[in-house]
């Protein structure tokens, strides 16, 4: 008995379900094909209502971009670095990165683009990234953490790779586009608002003041506190929590009559916590703390910490837009976004 055609048994299969295309999406989205098609380059000159339609459209029709038909026509990667200029062990133990790296990867998942995660902190290791990078494996980098006179920078610059950074390059911000927070506003908000809780003697632990974090936040608390500012009141961590203990230990001997502390970031904020509790001193009744951050640690620390809020997935975010504009030719830019005061209980 001979087998009816397209039935199990008569030799022949379903034809292939046909894979979406550029024009299901834009009709989808209620689009043209060259906006979806400038999405999925970068998003320049697109909308951010045509940018969440076509995202929903993709999402819809399930499709997804040929990356090597894309690149032989755009000679581009279609990746980019999320590249961070510390040891390895700092990725994981320093809250802020992780929040950072989640929200790189989303704002390129979203355009169908690939992350690639490259550490570079020694010699060694500046080489072999910068050899990598300079060989098309991705169209740009996004550089973290990034200190003054750091060669890795020389280095990206070079050998012709877009760079963005985050935060303010200093002594590069003419040339190295940024993303970043308002480090000195934040910081004036924050010792404005220990003021206002009645504190006089506020200490302050700075980070690394070869990076614009460490320099903008003290220099922020300094124009905050005008004739008050004290030398004795300040010392300096390398935002860790055991920086902050260490640095809570060396104000205490100089100054016994601090009664509030303003740490450049969280970790730090808990050390001091810590060696505040160790001598005896409650939080906030004898020593009021504040951080900057509002990473995942401030709200389970105990008091929990006022902090600055850092928008880590809205940086991450314009980074990801910012670096797509310089790979394609833009001029360079810095972007600065405003840090929010989070009141806990620890003031």
């Amino acid at each position: 008995m001979n087998a009816t055609p397209g039935t199990p048994g008569s030799g022949t299969t379903e034809a292939p379900k046909r894979r979406p295309t550029i024009n299901d999406v834009a009709e989808a989205a209620g689009v043209s094909r060259g906006t979806v098609s400038r999405y999925l380059n970068g998003g320049k000159w697109v909308s951010p209502d045509a940018q969440e339609a076509i995202h929903r459209a993709i999402r819809r029709t399930g499709y997804r971009a040929n990356q090597h038909a894309r690149s032989l026509v755009t000679g581009r990667a279609n990746a980019l670095a999320f590249l961070l200029a510390e040891p390895q062990d700092r990725l994981f133990a320093d809250p802020t990165y992780t929040p950072l790296l989640r929200g790189a990867a989303e704002a390129l998942t979203r355009r169908q683009m690939t992350l690639n995660l490259l550490v570079a902190s020694t010699p060694e290791e500046r080489e072999n990234v910068v050899a990598y990078m300079a060989g098309g494996h991705v169209d740009g980098a996004m550089l973290i953490s990034s200190h003054e006179n750091d060669p890795l920078l020389d280095l990206l610059l070079s050998h012709g790779i877009p760079v963005v950074s985050c935060g303010l390059p200093l002594g590069r911000t003419d040339t190295v586009a940024s993303v970043s927070v308002d480090e000195a506003g934040g910081a004036r908000a924050m010792v404005a608002h220990l003021r206002s809780r009645g504190r006089r003697r506020i200490a302050m632990i700075t980070g690394p003041l070869d990076q614009p974090g460490g320099r903008y936040r003290l220099q922020g608390y300094r124009e905050e506190l005008g004739a008050d500012f004290d030398e004795a009141l300040v010392a300096h961590g390398d935002w860790g929590r055991e920086s902050g203990s260490a640095a809570m230990t060396e104000l205490l001997a100089r100054a016994g009559d601090i009664d509030a502390v303003f740490a450049a970031s969280d970790a730090m904020a808990a050390g001091a916590m810590a060696t505040l509790r160790r001598a005896g001193l409650r939080v906030p009744d004898d020593v009021a703390v504040g951080g900057f951050d509002d990473s995942p640690l401030a709200v389970n620390l105990d008091p929990p910490l006022t902090t600055m809020h850092q928008p880590f997935d809205r940086i991450s975010a314009e980074m990801v837009a910012l670096l797509l504009e310089t790979v394609a030719g833009g001029e360079i830019k810095s972007v600065i976004l405003p840090a929010r005061l989070v009141v806990r209980a620890s003031t």
